[in-house]
């Protein structure tokens, strides 16, 4: 595995993330951010928070396995919500979960959550972007 997750003992412990990752491969892939789309550019989700997740991460796995990668060769994701409020942190987590159940994997990395006003298209409500190290 080119990414180690580490929980220094000075910093708190979540259960949902990692606090930070060691990354040791030796190419890296920027991974624009994904969106509740097919792969034919069909919406998914319209309207529904946890299914518009669950597909975005569903979409960086497909574009990891794409160029060789795997969820485990994530080293960071940057999460964006439009109008987020932590009332919408339950149907994250289920997206995630959902997500990773079907993909057969642990989807707790590094994350930083944005709320931000809109996103490219105004049924999008999440994007999630990735940055992967590859061997």
């Amino acid at each position: 595995m080119t990414v180690k997750l580490v929980n220094p003992e000075a910093l708190p412990k979540p259960e949902v993330y990692s606090q930070l990752s060691i990354a040791e491969g030796s190419k890296l892939v920027f991974l624009a951010g994904q969106v509740a789309r097919d792969a034919n550019g069909e919406k998914v989700g319209e309207g529904d928070f946890a299914a518009q997740v669950e597909q975005a991460y569903l979409n960086v796995a497909a574009a990891l396995a794409e160029v060789g990668g795997s969820w485990a060769d994530i080293a960071k994701l940057t999460i964006y919500v439009v109008d987020w409020t932590p009332e919408k942190m339950p149907l994250l987590g289920q997206g995630v979960e959902r997500a990773a159940t079907k993909l057969g994997i642990d989807p707790v990395k590094p994350i930083t959550l944005l709320g931000v006003s809109a996103l490219g298209e105004p049924d999008i409500m999440v994007e999630v972007e990735a940055t992967a190290v590859l061997d």
